[in-house]
């Protein structure tokens, strides 16, 4: 019988383990797909002093009993070697047909990984404090709580995949971010009848804005999207039937220049039904177009809202246009407009409206272009003390 093999303590050492000449420990073992594979330690059990300049590590006994129960649930020594940066590529790879904005915020999060101590972490090491403290981190950065909650969801997948392929066990991800971060977004609030009248009022009277009445009454009529307003043509407004069909919209790219691109979903395809006043609006809008060199892009061309170099316009003008205009709304009137008024304000609002009027929510889903109802119930359906009174009143009559 051949004599068990001891190292420089006589301690018996078992199979797979040995010590080399400068008295560092191996322990050899197979992965999971047959390989040979090799770690070290300076300790042989918890309880052994590291020598003087060596650095602090666990023991080998105790990096055996992990790779064990790696071995044993199936998990993959290398892939759980992987830096958060190398899964999250990994992540987008799988996922590369995406729409422009998405690309950009992918950049966005893999920039703040390549410049985060988070980044360069084996996916192994990443515990639910060390992603916590991520967007504590990230919070000091100046990055808002909406932001971050972004990132947090994209990682939180990431991680999951990480499971799913074995590499790791659990999601240090799957967290609430309001359980360490005070959510401070400002709500979206839409106008107030009251104040949709004034607002239409002061534009249809100002010198400088009332141009763009019929855009903002279009806006408030239809609940549109504005890149789905800067993308109608001619051909999408069908007066006879008095329906605007909706099915691309129009952003312009920094680098790329104009782009049309689909809804995010097929519930984004859709026909809304013109009122009386927005048919108008329209029609004043054709009748006061100034025909220019046509422009074509993405196949779409005639497009009814143009700027002043007779090229259609984009989101950013209608944002940087709303800052004057509610600027000076507030100035000429004591009670203001609500803190956060964009051209998504007047969406929010048209959504209200009917859904305070009592219009179907499967109906109101559909105008709207949601594809599920708990979007246009809880982030657009604003319910006030006035319209919980009127409805109580028309229901018990």
């Amino acid at each position: 019988m051949s004599e068990k093999r001891r190292d420089n303590k006589n301690r018996i050492l078992r199979t797979g383990e040995s010590q080399r000449k400068d008295g560092r420990y191996a322990y050899k073992y197979t992965d999971t797909f047959g390989k040979a594979q090799f770690v070290y330690a300076w300790k042989l059990v918890p309880t052994d002093k590291t020598p003087a300049g060596k650095r602090e590590d666990i023991s080998l006994r105790e990096k055996e009993k992990e790779i064990q129960k790696d071995l044993d649930d199936g998990i993959d020594p290398i892939g759980k070697k992987m830096t958060v940066c190398q899964l999250y590529a990994k992540q987008i790879r799988h996922r590369a047909n995406v729409r422009h904005g998405t690309k950009q915020g992918r950049k966005q999060l893999m920039r703040i990984l390549e410049e985060d101590s988070l980044g360069g972490c084996p996916i192994e090491n990443v515990k639910l404090s060390d992603a916590k403290e991520w967007a504590l981190r990230m919070k000091e950065k100046g990055y808002s709580f909406k932001t971050i909650n972004n990132h947090k969801r994209s990682l939180k997948a990431a991680f999951y995949t990480a499971i799913q392929d074995d590499y790791i066990r659990k999601n240090p991800f799957d967290f609430q971010l309001n359980t360490i971060l005070e959510d401070d977004t400002e709500p979206k609030v839409p106008l107030s009848p009251t104040q949709e009248a004034s607002f239409l009022s002061f534009i249809e009277g100002d010198k400088v804005y009332r141009k763009y009445y019929d855009e903002i009454a279009i806006l408030l009529g239809t609940g549109l999207r504005i890149s789905e307003l800067c993308g109608l043509t001619e051909k999408d407004i069908d007066f006879e039937n008095r329906l605007i069909n909706v099915d691309h919209q129009l952003l312009k790219v920094s680098g790329i220049g104009y782009h049309i691109e689909v809804p995010k979903t097929k519930s984004g395809v859709r026909q809304i039904p013109m009122s009386t006043k927005v048919c108008e609006a329209f029609q004043r809008v054709l009748q006061e177009r100034k025909r220019t060199t046509p422009f074509t892009v993405g196949g779409y061309s005639g497009f009814l809202f143009l700027n002043r170099d007779g090229l259609p316009k984009v989101a950013v003008n209608y944002e940087s246009m709303f800052r004057g205009l509610v600027k000076k709304y507030n100035k000429c009137h004591e009670e203001a407009l609500p803190k956060v008024t964009t051209p998504h304000t007047l969406r929010h609002t048209f959504c209200t409206n009917l859904a305070n009027a009592g219009m179907n929510p499967k109906a109101l889903q559909y105008i709207m272009g949601h594809s599920n109802i708990t979007m246009t119930l809880n982030y657009y359906a604003h319910a006030t003390s006035d319209s919980a009174v009127a409805e109580m009143e028309r229901l018990i009559a």
